[in-house]
């Protein structure tokens, strides 16, 4: 990359909150108002790149879908953020929720401090926090629990036994990311450590959008509910006694649809990888 007599740009990590568009942070708006090229997430409402993005500015799409073999490689990412920056360029790679909870964040950020690239992060509401609101769930509550745990369980040994164990006997609230797929081993593994039968399990499809669903059941009576089930991507899972609270406090009802309100990565989809839109 040649950055002869030129000025370096800057790069701005951020994130666009989870589905509900007006979920995003002024400063995050802000910067998309200026920026010249944005990369942005499959779950990153459209909306939000319709409002904010300059007309005259280049966007990248460089979704990444979980197991469905059709992600943009991080490598890609990684490359584009130095090419443009390096261009003086102003770049807001626009990452779904926040930038720093179960993304790639510390890829990105080794590749502006090799190229000496300035750069800033920018917070956004992540789908634990989203989902929880919207879905009349608080998070943690005077006597059910007073802590959360963001976790992954994306592959079925990720976990170890021992892990396992501990979480089945907390009180504390557990989040799952990217879990939805490999739910049934997650259920398995919390009753085989006898999990409290009062804690309860919720899976919020497609959060803080118009197309949200949660699904309720007893860890105890999943397979009878949900065993096998596919969820609408994306999913969050939810489990612990604070979940039996959205029967009560629920605000927002379901919308019982299995559309989609992000774009699945297709490998034959126009915005996939390189696609560019100038001049929109």
């Amino acid at each position: 990359m040649n950055t002869t007599n030129q000025q370096i740009g800057k790069v701005i990590l951020a994130g666009a909150g989870c589905g509900d568009p007006e979920l995003i942070t002024v400063k995050t708006a802000r910067y998309l108002q200026q920026a010249d090229v944005v990369l942005t997430d499959r779950l990153v409402s459209i909306e939000i790149l319709d409002r904010y993005v300059r007309k005259d500015a280049v966007i990248i799409y460089v979704g990444k879908q979980c197991r469905r073999g059709y992600s943009t490689p991080q490598e890609s990412i990684n490359s584009y953020i130095a090419e443009y920056a390096l261009q003086g360029k102003l770049v807001v790679r626009l990452k779904g929720g926040d930038v720093s909870i179960f993304s790639n964040i510390l890829d990105e950020l080794q590749t502006v401090v090799k190229y000496n690239i300035p750069y800033e992060i920018i917070p956004g509401v992540t789908a634990a926090l989203g989902a929880a609101a919207y879905a009349g769930i608080p998070l943690t509550c005077r006597g059910l629990s007073t802590a959360v745990r963001l976790l992954t369980s994306y592959k079925s040994d990720i976990v170890t036994d021992e892990y396992w164990q501990e979480l089945a006997q907390t009180n504390d609230t557990l989040v799952f990311y990217m879990s939805s797929e490999t739910l049934d081993n997650v259920v398995a593994n919390l009753v085989k450590y006898n999990i409290d039968p009062q804690k309860l399990l919720g899976v919020i499809e497609q959060a803080t959008t118009p197309l949200q669903n949660v699904h309720i059941t007893s860890l105890y009576n999943f397979e009878a509910n949900f065993k096998g089930r596919s969820f609408v991507s994306p999913s969050i899972v939810l489990i612990g006694k604070v979940v039996a609270l959205h029967q009560k406090y629920a605000w927002l009802n379901n919308n019982e649809s299995s559309d989609h309100y992000f774009k699945p990565v297709l490998p034959d989809s126009n915005l996939l990888n390189t696609a560019i839109h100038v001049g929109r």
